[in-house]
């Protein structure tokens, strides 16, 4: 029998935890998530800014990686590439800590319903669309700061929003353009974070097997395994979720023209439009820039929640010192 993933479900399948247990998978999986969002941001920013370059530049090729930076750093100066990190924060407080606390609880839960055995690939696909899905609904508005925030500044001067942080962005939106705008792009966030979580979270999971079993490593416990599967889950994860991820940030930041219409009028709109303009090709812009992004978010999730949920288990007393 394979040993359990601490991403999927608590070593301890007692029912009478006490509240710290309870807490555990959302605190620890918060924490990485937060860790992984504060290391790879200059990253996400750059991902956003090329995903919303087509827009603001119909007909123009999209700028590299490399060159997203270079012209940030040259124009605003390093601090630039941090752009939004508050907001980053934010969410991944809401959405991260439920993301992954979700995912493990409802495991959990499932393994207890099968006699404590392991979850096949099919149910734990299902914990992470559920969990996903759920995650998205609760921390969508601080997705709509953060993609706000990051694309701010490649809008004309008269354009620009001007927001002075995360709770500045959360509360013009409401006050400017009501309550609903928090919530744009809603349907195609779902979809992205159902991907992401059957991307990364469950396929990790099988990847690690398969990477165990070629890196002969039964216990699945060596670095070199964890580091592989979590390579293979960053691309999964980017490969399933970044068509998606572009649709909800064009929706997140468009703006109406000057007869007050907007670009995009829903998902099949903005996602016609794209095919249209760009094809296929147009649905994976910045596909280098997300990769980027997922492979190290991923990486840096999966290898340090383990040395924080074990530090959790110390300080909380119910953990083996």
């Amino acid at each position: 029998m394979l040993p359990p993933n601490p991403l999927c479900y608590s070593p301890s399948n007692s029912t009478s935890k006490s509240p710290l247990q309870h807490a555990e998978p959302f605190i620890c999986g918060g924490s990485a998530a937060i860790l992984a969002s504060c290391v790879i941001h200059p990253i996400d920013l750059a991902k956003v800014r090329m995903q919303i370059y087509g827009q603001l530049n119909p007909g123009k090729p999209v700028p590299s990686f490399p060159t997203i930076i270079s012209r940030m750093i040259k124009s605003d100066g390093i601090t630039s590439v941090y752009k939004g990190l508050d907001a980053a924060i934010g969410r991944q407080m809401v959405y991260g800590t439920a993301r992954i606390g979700l995912h493990r609880t409802f495991s959990d839960y499932l393994v207890r319903r099968n006699n404590n055995q392991p979850l096949n690939f099919g149910v734990k696909t299902l914990s992470g669309m559920a969990s996903g899905a759920t995650a998205v609904c609760i921390g969508t508005p601080f997705d709509i700061a953060l993609v706000r925030l990051q694309s701010d500044s490649m809008a004309e001067p008269g354009q620009r929003r001007n927001y002075k942080n995360v709770f500045d962005a959360l509360i013009r939106t409401a006050k400017e353009e009501g309550f609903g705008a928090l919530y744009k792009g809603l349907a195609p966030n779902i979809f992205r974070g159902m991907s992401m979580n059957v991307g990364m979270l469950a396929c990790y999971d099988q990847a690690k097997e398969l990477v165990g079993s070629i890196n002969n490593d039964p216990l699945l416990k060596k670095k070199t395994t964890q580091m592989g599967a979590s390579c293979i889950a960053g691309f999964t994860a980017a490969l399933f979720s970044l068509p998606f991820d572009l649709i909800k940030s064009r929706l997140m930041s468009q703006q109406p023209n000057s007869s007050g219409k907007l670009p995009y009028s829903g998902i099949a709109d903005c996602g016609v439009k794209i095919l249209k303009a760009d094809g296929v090709r147009g649905l994976f812009a910045g596909f280098s820039a997300y990769y980027g992004r997922c492979a190290p978010h991923a990486m840096i999730i999966l290898m340090s929640i383990e040395s924080i949920t074990q530090k959790y288990r110390e300080v909380a007393g119910y953990g083996r010192k």
